[in-house]
């Protein structure tokens, strides 16, 4: 993934945040009926696939919210829309 990709979530996907005591959250494809848990910063970062956000603007709004972001976070974060990429979660368009 190269800092000029701006991905996208797939508009199908189900966020659900409704727990009360912390920030995790649930994404929920109805067509597969799978469900996939998310940490706070997962989260954060699903929140942004919109088409409008690089690589690059996700990794300075991580470092901007969250405190001792590692060195090697743009890996981390790469790897995180990589894996919903190939679960078809997120992409770069969509049809609906």
């Amino acid at each position: 993934m190269t800092d000029t990709d701006k991905p996208l979530a797939n508009p199908l996907i189900v966020l659900r945040k409704d727990f009360e005591d912390d920030d995790w959250a649930i994404l929920f494809d109805p067509d597969k009926g799978n469900a996939f848990g998310l940490n706070p910063v997962s989260v954060f970062i699903w929140q942004r696939l919109d088409g409008q956000h690089s690589l690059g603007d996700i990794l300075k709004e991580v470092q901007a919210s969250y405190h001792g972001v590692p060195q090697e976070a743009e890996v981390h974060i790469e790897e995180f829309i990589d894996q919903l990429m190939k679960k078809g979660l997120a992409g770069y368009e969509f049809q609906v």
